[in-house]
């Protein structure tokens, strides 16, 4: 489905986004720009390509917002529950240390859960709005801030 409008449920998942990084800002872990600047260029280039894609596409297309309730409900329902647990993650993190380990941690068992939860908020939303727009914006974000987090979880470990 591709239904041109806006989403209030993408500019609520995008909030729960960009509001913790925006903190975060403030509350980076020490040492964190000596590990940015290692940063591999061809990651780092699908990283900000999927964040322009994904935030345009999950404001721009009314897809994401609830409908009826029905089985494909349960979507929805899991992409919520990865925004909330990413809500935890910034929370468990925010009353740390703050240090490179708290950053690139796991969280209830999934790994580097600062980069895992939203992607897969954005792509359970993606294919609840049967949008696949989305679903391949999510995949390039995710192959670029995934593989960014991990490469420098390995650095700190």
């Amino acid at each position: 489905m591709f239904h041109f409008g806006f989403s209030y449920m993408g500019l609520i998942f995008l909030l729960m986004l960009f509001i913790p990084n925006m903190l975060w800002t403030k509350h980076k872990p020490k040492d964190y720009e000596q590990y940015a600047g290692n940063e591999n260029r061809i990651l780092l280039f699908l990283e900000r390509t999927g964040e322009i894609l994904v935030s345009t596409i999950a404001l721009i297309f009314s897809d994401f917002n609830p409908r009826e309730l029905t089985l494909w409900s349960v979507w929805l329902a899991l992409a919520v529950a990865a925004m909330l647990l990413y809500e935890g993650y910034w929370i468990r993190y925010f009353h740390s240390r703050q240090e490179m380990t708290d950053f690139y941690s796991s969280f209830l068992g999934i790994p580097v859960a600062g980069a895992s939860l939203p992607f897969a908020a954005f792509l359970f939303l993606g294919i609840y709005g049967g949008n696949l727009l989305l679903i391949l914006s999510v995949v390039v974000l995710g192959i670029g801030h995934i593989g960014i987090h991990l490469s420098h979880r390995r650095e700190v470990l």
